[in-house]
This record gives C-alpha cells, sequence and structure tokens, in this order.
C-alpha cells in the first residue's frame, strides 16, 4: 500500500489496555509452553496496530510540523505511550517469570529475555508521569529547532535549507550563513539551556525513582546495552583519545592545506576543497531514480527492496520549509513497510540519504521475513553498522550520482568525514557521560564542560568570533544531547565496525557482502558482540582494533 493511502485511526488506549489485559489473563493460564507462546503471537498482533498507528502519526507529524491534527495526535501519544509501555513490562514479568521460560526462551532468544530484564528495570508506574513530562520537552525541543525562520535574500529557510550555503565554496558564502545561524541560536538560547536543564533533572529524578545514583546507568539500560557497559564505552575512548584523535587532526591539516589557509576555522573545516564539496548532479527526482539503479545493481536482495520502496511511495525526501530538521528511517509494522524522512538539499547529503536510511531501510525490510518480533529490537550500535557500512558498499556507484571525476573527490571527502567524525562522536558521549553524573551543573558549567572537552577531541577547533559556538554552545544544535540521550556512541561503535567492511571489501567484496547480509538477516537474534563475531568483525572495544584499523585507513 501507498504511504499515502494507509489509512490512520487514533489508537483507543482504554481498549488496548483492556485487551493487554486480557492476553495477560491468557497468559498466565497457559498450560503449556506452546500455548503460552500461541497467546503471545495475540500481543504482537496488538502492537504491531499500535506501532503502526503511532508511526503513522509521528511521521506526517515531521513532515508538516505545522498540521494541527497530527500535532494534537502526537501530545496525545506523548502522554500515553508511558502508561501502556509500563503495562507492556508487566506483560513481560509474565514471561520472564512463566514456568515455561525455557520453551519460550528457546522460541525467542536469551536476548529477548535479557531485554525484558533491563525493561522491568528501566520503568515503573511511579514514574510514568515524569517519561510524560520529558516526552513533552522532547517534543517542544524538536519544534523549537523546526522553527526557525532565516532570511536569505528574498527567501525564508529553515536549519536544513539553510546546509547548502553553511557548505558553500564561496568562503564569503559560508561565513554569512554561519553568522545567520549563530544569531538564530543566540535568539532561542535562553530557552535551549530552560529546556534542557528541565530534561537533566526530570531524566535523574526518574533514576532516583528507580533506586539508581545517576541517570547514567538507567540511560545505559534505555538504550538496551544488553552485553557491555561504562566499563568498554570509557576504554574505547580512551583509545580514540591515544589513537584516533591524531589521525583525525592529519585530516583536518590536509583540509587546511588543500584550501590554502593557514588557519583552519569552523566555517571552513566542513569544506573538501576550494572547488567547494562534490555536489549531485540532477533533481531530487533524479537522484531518487539513480538510487533506484544502485540498488538494483548491487544485488537482487537490494533491488526487490528498492522497488519496494519507490512503488509505495515510502521515501519523503523533498525539503520544505515546514518540515522536521534531520533525517530517520522508521518501520510501520502492519505494512512490513520501512520509511525514511530527509531534507534533501542539494548537497552531498542528499547521496548519504540515499545510503545510510537505505541502509537502515535495507535491513528492516529483510528483518519483516522474521517471525519473532523480539529479533527485530536491534541495539542501535548494531542498527547503525548497517547503515554506514552500506555507505562504503554502494561507493562504485557514486559516479550515478556525481559523474565519474566528481564521484571520486566524494568518495575521498567520504571517508574523510567518516574518520574525523569519530572524535567528535566520543566528545558526544563523555559529555554526556559527565553532565548526568553531575546534574546539579548551571547551565554555564555545562558549556565550560564542552569547551574543554573540544580542546581533548578537536584541538584545532577555531570558531572565529562566532559567539554561540564560542561560548560552548555547539552541542545545543545536536539533537541527540536533548531528544534521545546517550545514544551517539552507538553512531561511533558502528562506524568503527564500518572501516572495518571498507576494508575487507577492498581486499574480498563477495566476502563482506555476504557477511554484511548476514549480518543484517541475524537482526538481534544474538547479542551485538555475539552478532560481530559471527559476522567477522573485531568489537572495537578490543585493545588494539581501533590502531589496526587506522593503520588501515592509512594505507
Amino acid at each position: 500500500m501507498k504511504f499515502k493511502d494507509m489509512p490512520y485511526e487514533r489508537i483507543d488506549f482504554a481498549k488496548a489496555k483492556a485487551e493487554l489485559s486480557e492476553i495477560m489473563e491468557k497468559s498466565k493460564a497457559a498450560k503449556s509452553g506452546e500455548e503460552q507462546f500461541e497467546v503471545h503471537k495475540m500481543f504482537y498482533r496488538l502492537n504491531d496496530k499500535i506501532q503502526t498507528q503511532v508511526t503513522l502519526c509521528s511521521i506526517r507529524h515531521t513532515i508538516d510540523t505545522t498540521d494541527e491534527f497530527y500535532e494534537k495526535e502526537q501530545n496525545y501519544y506523548d502522554e500515553q505511550i508511558p502508561e501502556y509501555s509500563n503495562l507492556c513490562v508487566e506483560y513481560q514479568k509474565i514471561l520472564f517469570y512463566s514456568p515455561y521460560r525455557e520453551v519460550l526462551e528457546g522460541k525467542i532468544g536469551q536476548v529477548a529475555f535479557k531485554n525484558m530484564e533491563i525493561a522491568m528495570k528501566s520503568v515503573s508506574e511511579e514514574i510514568i508521569p515524569l517519561m510524560q513530562e520529558e516526552n513533552t520537552l522532547v517534543t517542544e525541543y524538536e519544534k523549537l529547532l523546526a522553527s526557525a525562520k532565516i532570511p536569505w535574500g528574498e527567501e525564508t529557510l529553515n536549519l536544513s535549507l539553510l546546509t547548502p550555503y553553511l557548505k558553500h565554496k564561496d568562503a564569503k558564502i559560508r561565513r554569512e550563513a554561519q553568522e545567520k545561524q549563530n544569531e538564530f541560536f543566540l535568539s532561542i538560547q535562553d530557552k535551549l539551556d530552560e529546556l534542557y536543564d528541565k530534561l537533566v533533572k526530570n531524566r535523574t529524578l526518574q533514576a532516583k525513582k528507580l533506586g539508581f545514583e545517576t541517570y547514567t546507568s538507567l540511560g545505559y539500560l534505555r538504550m538496551q546495552r544488553n552485553c557491555y557497559g561504562r566499563e568498554e564505552i570509557e576504554n574505547l575512548r580512551r583509545q580514540v583519545k591515544e589513537v584516533w584523535v591524531p589521525f583525525a587532526e592529519s585530516i583536518f591539516e590536509k583540509r587546511k592545506e588543500r584550501l590554502g589557509l593557514s588557519k583552519l576555522s569552523y566555517t571552513d573545516e566542513v569544506v573538501y576543497s576550494p572547488k567547494g564539496n562534490p555536489q549531485p548532479e540532477g533533481t531530487p527526482e533524479e537522484i531518487l531514480q539513480a538510487g533506484q539503479q544502485m540498488y538494483e545493481e548491487l544485488s537482487p536482495e537490494t533491488k526487490e527492496f528498492f522497488d519496494f520502496m519507490m512503488d509505495n511511495e515510502l521515501l519523503d525526501v523533498f525539503g520544505r520549509k515546514t518540515k522536521a530538521v534531520g533525517g530517520y528511517m522508521t518501520y510501520i509494522p502492519d505494512y512490513k513497510a520501512p520509511f525514511i524522512f530527509a531534507n534533501f538539499n542539494g548537497t552531498s547529503g542528499d547521496v548519504d540519504v540515499m545510503t545510510h536510511e537505505c541502509g537502515h531501510a535495507f535491513q528492516g525490510y529483510l528483518a519483516a521475513a522474521d517471525p519473532i518480533r523480539e529479533h527485530a529490537d536491534i541495539g542501535m550500535e548494531t542498527a547503525e553498522i548497517h547503515s554506514m557500512s552500506m555507505e562504503f558498499f554502494t561507493e562504485p556507484w557514486y559516479p550515478l550520482f556525481f559523474g565519474k571525476e566528481t564521484a571520486q573527490e566524494y568518495t575521498d571527502m567520504h571517508l574523510e568525514d567518516a574518520v574525523i567524525f569519530v572524535p567528535y562522536g566520543c566528545m558526544v558521549d563523555e559529555f554526556q557521560h559527565i553532565i548526568y553524573d553531575n546534574p546539579n551543573l548551571t547551565p554555564k558549567e555545562r558549556k565550560q564542560v564542552w569547551k574543554d572537552l573540544e580542546r581533548d577531541y578537536k584541538p584545532h577547533l577555531f570558531y572565529d568570533g562566532l559567539e554561540f559556538f564560542e561560548n560552548g554552545c555547539f552541542w545545543q544544535k545536536q539533537h541527540h544531547i536533548y531528544s534521545f540521550p546517550l545514544y551517539y556512541i552507538d553512531y561511533v561503535i558502528a562506524q568503527l565496525c564500518a572501516f572495518e567492511y571498507k576494508i575487507w571489501m577492498d581486499k574480498d567484496r563477495k566476502a563482506a557482502w555476504q557477511s554484511y547480509l548476514k549480518l543484517c538477516r541475524m537482526s538481534a537474534a544474538k547479542f551485538h558482540t555475539e552478532l560481530l563475531e559471527e559476522a567477522g568483525l573485531e568489537t572495537p572495544f578490543k585493545n588494539g582494533v581501533l590502531a589496526k584499523i587506522v593503520e588501515n585507513l592509512k594505507k
């Protein structure tokens, strides 16, 4: 079914809770593991129905943030979902403590039961009002960013539509765009401080009520980290500071030399060469057509996937002033349909969508064939491997978007950007650890924490008079910090694994692709570290792995 034809109907949570309560009673009364699993399939169907309508609402709200109907619907779900989620955890407790657990574990796997244990520790009825408030604050932040109306000549731009000018080949235009962005963020700075302060205090109080000392421990559970913890992540960040930061700084040095500058400013560091960044050729429609050809030629599996996406109009990628910023992939269960949201703006970021978000969507499409819903409950560190690795697997088709010569420049720039992302990703993660470990820091103190981390992870950084950023506020435009706490390190873990695929495919493309397909199809049937081992990848938590990746990438 085409996305526009998918009917939306508000979920009546009173009825949904009554239906779930009935399922719970049937599960308790089951006389065998097989019978209890049949009841569990009823839970699948109910959850799919709910998730489908919630997702349709969310997509349509982000497609047009001025649509009053879907704004009200989104507010409704922000209020209702925490309470329903808590009831779902109560249902999971029945399975977790079932006398037939061994049979159930054989059906849905050990990972599912570990995730149930995590869920049981991370929610309770007592904190439902706080979770509702958190949802409201996050929605308010996202709407605040989407509200940007930046004057540009005779136009008025939002943050997404300003992006091409932030990366323009003309240094004067880049500077003007940065000043406009700086001006917008300064105008909302007090509100940004207020929202984040409320979010930190809200999340900290949730943690206290659940028996945790700080939100950091609760945040790990919320991110479903079921086979590694803080020690492994701290060790990863240590290795990044030791071996990766010098590597990334050498990339920035090359950019400075390529641009013929004596000092590399923040305005300039996002530009690959004096000619500017490689730009895709053609209209947004032509980029979609090139993507269809690319996936048709990449493999039979990707052809089937992308034809499905195009036939059912499951990509909303054209930039519009009332759309939410950013991009994402989500999944609509009742239609077994991935959906991609993005804001094409004429930059190479449009091609990134065709590779990165399609990597997520491709995995979601493959996973739809698995009848065990818990297997789709993938940790973000694994999910991002699917997307970031697809960016490398599609390299041979870049000429479809750029032409031959420009495609090579994009390939080189893409690899450089991936390298210099890693320290930034770790900086975002360490910042959040410090903030949630010290929830009483003032807004000014939080900004000083960020400035200190910038010296560790990006020592070359020079904002050249851009007040908002010089004041240590860059993190306030990184929406994950507000909306998805402790998420960002998952990008780093995945990027490092994607580099392993990059190195592998340069040596044996066929074997690397078969490993990638295997990883996608396994979904969350095994723990993250086990998935890597099964796919033939090394975990980046292991000492020496990062140094090995750096050595290979330098070649």
